[in-house]
């Protein structure tokens, strides 16, 4: 098949695809020391508040064996 160009009311919408800026962005600037040891705090920070939940909350997840047959034993004897 053999394309049809449409008009298009504004020149420049049609080049856009033609278009290539000359102009260079600026270079990017250094982080500081400091900056750099805010943002390994932060992660450290982060990571260690993930791994304190996951202790914290995998005895809650754990299925205790022993209290299940405990009470199962208890309501055989009382029968």
């Amino acid at each position: 098949m053999f394309s049809r160009r449409e008009p298009v009311p504004f020149a420049f919408i049609a080049e856009t695809d033609r278009f290539r800026s000359n102009v260079t962005p600026p270079p990017h600037e250094r982080a500081s020391a400091g900056q750099i040891a805010g943002r390994w705090l932060l992660g450290l920070t982060i990571v260690a508040g993930i791994v304190g939940a996951l202790v914290l909350g995998m005895p809650a997840l754990s299925q205790d064996n022993l209290s299940t047959q405990n009470q199962q034993s208890q309501a055989a004897d009382n029968r």
